[in-house]
């Protein structure tokens, strides 16, 4: 497999000049000459011998014969989807471009030379997520080049991207959600919207992973990944991990399911399919299947963003979490195995009181000069 060409601007943070054009090498190269330096009476110009040349040439061939070997050794052996193969040799174009213009051969690059090349790619824009990336590729190769006795050790083994800030869940107001869950198309089909209906209320009323939603199942047997009782009024789900849990189901979610019950059994094949939420055809609904409805349903609805299934489950999170404070019931709830995973929906907390604080707080907001800042009439107490 050839190396693909990175992408325009791909290569961003690296500071020194990219390879001077050319003709390709096996790997797609153009190889840099070796820096020399400039010899008496030649007008600055370096003198390069023929030697010098055809020696930096072989080089990086042999070095783009090590990179097909291992990008071999990982769709052959390891079986990675085409896709990630490819990620990978971009990656490794990278690591061959950075090496080149550091004159340093593959296999003698040290963990000094890669965190130099991190820290040129982070001053030069690039996240510290896509940095993570790519170390990941350099270190799976190093570490198949030391199962195949050619490095002595992994020079990207102890290196570390630069951290990045977790973005924040993007959860939905509380009156956004009651929109979105109580919206009622009329010109829809009435099958549709029974079941895009249901499937709104059941993410937003129990907090359920679309995968968890997907997996649901009319009622309970041995091969159900998941269920719904409806006498008990809860779900039945298998989360990440295996880890099955029960999570009730609101008042709302359960009209809405018997609605749906009703108006799925008019499918000639719904007795066949066990799966609670199919399609017209009567197989189980996709999660991508999901995710373009709910972005078409919240869209038909008014509300301004586009929402998807995961965003329902965190609006779950911070509204339960805003109104009881509970921590830990919303970690059982959501299923999180560590509650540091539940805690970021207490900095959502925080933003909600600094929101209700600024709009209600008569000393918030700084005041004009000469305006009472007060709101109590002059002559009134506390």
């Amino acid at each position: 497999m050839t190396i693909p060409a990175a992408p325009a601007g791909d290569d961003q943070g690296l500071s020194a000049a990219g390879p001077p054009q050319g003709a390709n090498t096996p790997m797609g190269l153009t190889p840099a000459a070796p820096s020399l330096p400039a010899q008496a009476g030649t007008g600055g110009r370096v003198a390069v011998s023929r030697g010098d040349m055809s020696s930096a040439a072989h080089e990086v061939a042999s070095e783009g014969a090590l990179v097909e070997r291992y990008l071999e050794h990982v769709r052959v052996e390891r079986r990675l989807a085409q896709r990630t193969v490819e990620l990978y040799a971009l990656d490794l174009r990278k690591l061959v471009e950075a090496a080149m213009q550091a004159q340093v051969p593959l296999l003698q690059v040290h963990s000094a030379h890669v965190r130099r090349w991190i820290a040129q790619m982070h001053g030069g824009g690039r996240s510290g997520r896509g940095i993570a990336l790519i170390l990941s590729g350099w270190r799976g190769f190093y570490a198949w080049l030391g199962r195949e006795s050619l490095v002595a050790s992994n020079p990207v083994q102890d290196v570390r991207a630069p951290k990045a800030a977790k973005p924040l869940p993007k959860a939905l107001s509380v009156d956004d959600a009651v929109q979105l869950a109580g919206f009622h198309a009329e010109d829809n089909d009435p099958w549709l919207e029974a079941r895009d209906a249901a499937m709104v209320e059941l993410l937003y009323s129990s907090g359920l992973r679309v995968s968890e939603l997907t997996g649901l199942d009319v009622r309970a047997s041995a091969a159900a990944r998941g269920w719904i009782d409806l006498q008990a009024g809860e779900a039945h789900v298998l989360g990440k991990g295996s880890k099955r849990r029960s999570v009730p189901v609101g008042s709302a979610a359960m009209a809405a399911l018997r609605s749906w019950l009703q108006l799925r059994a008019s499918t000639g094949v719904a007795a066949e399919q066990p799966a609670l939420f199919i399609g017209r055809n009567g197989t189980r609904l996709t999660p991508q299947s999901i995710w373009q409805r709910l972005k078409r349903r919240s869209l038909q609805a008014g509300l301004a963003t586009p929402v998807h299934p995961h965003m329902l489950r965190h609006s779950f999170a911070s509204h339960v979490l805003q109104s009881s404070s509970d921590l830990r019931a919303v970690q059982e709830l959501l299923g999180h195995a560590n509650i540091s995973t539940t805690q970021v929906y207490t900095r959502l907390d925080f933003q909600h009181l600094a929101r209700a604080y600024d709009a209600a707080h008569p000393r918030a907001r700084s005041k004009a000069p000469g305006k009472d800042s007060s709101p109590l009439k002059r002559g009134e107490g506390a």
